[in-house]
């Protein structure tokens, strides 16, 4: 490697929401440190599908390499959006549209960083949830959903996130899961990997949510111990719109979602929405 890309970073970001103005003035203002940063873009770009390729495409022109993992709102089927596709359709839709960019997604090979800290596969992964885990005091998948909704906490999901063709969302999770679990047990054993899903690999950063009910749209148990597994150097994710950095098992863990106005305008009025994962200034 040498010096080639010494001074190269590798920096992540998610839940833009470009639908709201002054999350759109914060995306005019990522841009990268040098000529060789990569970005992660972990979900909820925006719910129409012409926001999300604008997105994307602005960052790919500015950055050497965009990673992209689908959040929820990417998958709804929002009645405002002229694609109407749903479910797989949309996804593979989404797929096509970052391939035209050069974005890499989920169903492309695993770049490989090699900056400062590398060689580093960078895997963008798209497992969605699947309710286990559980609103606290239920058992079943019946009685979290009956909690949620009568404590009035429900997730937008129900009613525009589609799982056709799967019968439902968790069916079309564990397909997923099944999938990528594979693909990660081919990356070469001697290699350490960044691993970027929308939703947190393991329950703990839920904890913290004001309304515990909604942590069951946020992942699955499935994947509770990939980032040991799979040697990640660091799990980044978003979803919660809790920004911050944890540690489980000596893995980082970084949620770098941006979110609302309304939430990150009570930190600050000025925010800097990208976080650096790997690599830095020379």
């Amino acid at each position: 490697m040498g010096n080639e890309h010494a001074s190269a970073s590798l920096f992540a970001v998610s839940d833009l929401h470009v639908a709201y103005e002054e999350n759109r003035r914060v995306v005019d203002a990522i841009v990268p440190e040098s000529d060789d940063d990569w970005l992660i873009v972990a979900g909820d770009v925006g719910e129409r599908f012409d926001d999300i390729g604008a997105t994307l495409g602005l960052l790919r022109g500015r950055f050497r390499r965009v990673v992209w993992a689908p959040g929820n709102h990417e998958l709804w089927t929002h009645p405002g959006d002229p694609v109407q596709l749903r479910g797989v359709a949309r996804y593979e839709a989404l797929v096509g549209l970052c391939r035209e960019l050069g974005v890499d997604t989920p169903e492309d090979e695993y770049p490989v960083w090699q900056g400062p800290d590398g060689p580093v596969v960078v895997a963008p992964l798209f497992v969605l949830y699947d309710y286990s885990f559980r609103a606290p005091g239920a058992t079943t998948k019946e009685e979290s959903l009956k909690l949620a909704y009568d404590a009035g906490v429900v997730c937008t999901d129900e009613s525009l996130l589609h799982p056709d063709p799967y019968p439902d969302r968790e069916s079309w999770c564990a397909a997923r899961v099944a999938e990528t679990e594979k693909r990660l047990s081919e990356i070469d054993p001697a290699l350490p990997t960044v691993l970027v899903s929308h939703w947190p690999l393991v329950r703990q950063p839920t904890d913290v949510l004001w309304h515990p009910e909604f942590a069951q749209w946020c992942g699955t148990v499935r994947t509770a111990d990939w980032h040991t597994r799979f040697r990640a150097a660091a799990s980044v994710y978003g979803h919660l719109h809790i920004p911050r950095s944890t540690t489980y098992d000596d893995v980082p863990f970084e949620e770098v979602s941006l979110g609302y106005p309304r939430e990150w305008k009570r930190r600050t009025e000025t925010p800097a929405p990208v976080r650096r994962i790997l690599g830095g200034p020379a």
